[in-house]
């Protein structure tokens, strides 16, 4: 295989995603600010690269997962960037959750610097990325998905290619905001049975048997109900992506009650439940059922304006 491969930001799914492309016979260079969470990728074969320039230098597709816009353009346009390692055929594809205003705006920089750039957001945590199974969302240059295609779909068994730069993006935050529903519609039906003196299981069982079970209630719920919220993605990550959401509503002149209700409720539970998986916001939920009358917590919660 001829394609080089860099990958920069090798937290949970940055580093799955490279174990991926390795165990299928890629050449991957890899960066990650910490730079000890490169060291177990370069005991499998990746090079381990002191900055995202020297990672750029020697890459023909650089792939980027990491935190937040700010972290995009730190690693693309900062001292030792992405830019810095610029040659000719120097692709990048985000796969980093952000706001699809400021991908746009990272895009538009990047062809500024003779570099093109794809969205590349998934579904799909560490586990599935391991198998190549995630789901992929694409924006950017059609020919330019082209070109990197066989990689991608290394990565992702589903893939969509949505358009221009930002409607990956948007469609990305849409899923997130299921996934948030979702997780408290579970929580709560967890909470209203065990409320009434049932088992939560007995719930648990019949929606599965129902056409309104979902891969979380199926896969995540037997462990929220025992209390195990060992993290595939965090309750504030979670609130990350809900503060997007919301803003990108308000970008496109757009109240989204829900989503405004969601992120109070998220944000709240970061306090004391940040690091546990998103599906912990039933631990919130449960807690504040508990300690607030019931009138206390419906005032508590107010939407944004």
């Amino acid at each position: 295989m001829q394609e080089r491969i860099g990958i920069i930001g090798t937290g949970m799914l940055g580093s799955a995603v490279a174990q991926r492309l390795l165990n299928s016979g890629y050449k991957i260079a890899v960066y990650n600010r910490t730079i000890k969470k490169a060291e177990p990728l370069a005991a499998l074969g990746a090079t381990a690269c002191q900055t995202p320039k020297e990672v750029a230098k020697s890459s023909d597709l650089v792939i980027t997962i990491v935190k937040d816009a700010r972290a995009v353009s730190e690693v693309s346009f900062g001292k030792d960037g992405i830019i810095e390692g610029y040659h000719d055929g120097l692709t990048v594809a985000d796969m980093s959750t952000i706001n699809p205003q400021d991908s746009v705006a990272i895009a538009k920089r990047f062809q500024e610097n003779k570099i093109e750039m794809l969205e590349i957001p998934v579904m799909g945590g560490p586990p599935v990325a391991e198998t190549g199974r995630l789901l992929m969302m694409i924006a950017g240059k059609k020919e330019v998905y082209e070109k990197y295609k066989k990689i991608l779909d290394c990565i992702a068994d589903k893939s969509f290619y949505l358009g221009t730069n930002g409607m990956a993006l948007t469609i990305k935050l849409a899923m997130n905001l299921q996934i948030s529903m979702t997780a408290l519609a579970l929580s709560e039906g967890i909470i209203l049975t065990k409320g009434a003196g049932l088992d939560p299981q007995l719930f648990l069982n019949i929606l599965n048997s129902s056409d309104y079970k979902t891969r979380q209630s199926e896969k995540k719920g037997p462990k929220m109900i025992k209390g195990e919220f060992d993290a595939t993605f965090t309750i504030q990550n979670m609130q990350k992506d809900l503060d997007m959401i919301n803003a990108a509503a308000k970008a496109f002149n757009l109240s989204l009650p829900m989503a405004s209700l969601a992120k109070k409720l998220y944000q709240d539970a970061t306090s004391e439940f940040a690091k546990l998986d998103y599906t912990g916001i039933l631990a919130y939920i449960e807690k504040a059922a508990k300690e607030t009358k019931i009138d206390d917590l419906s005032k508590s919660v107010k939407l944004d304006q």
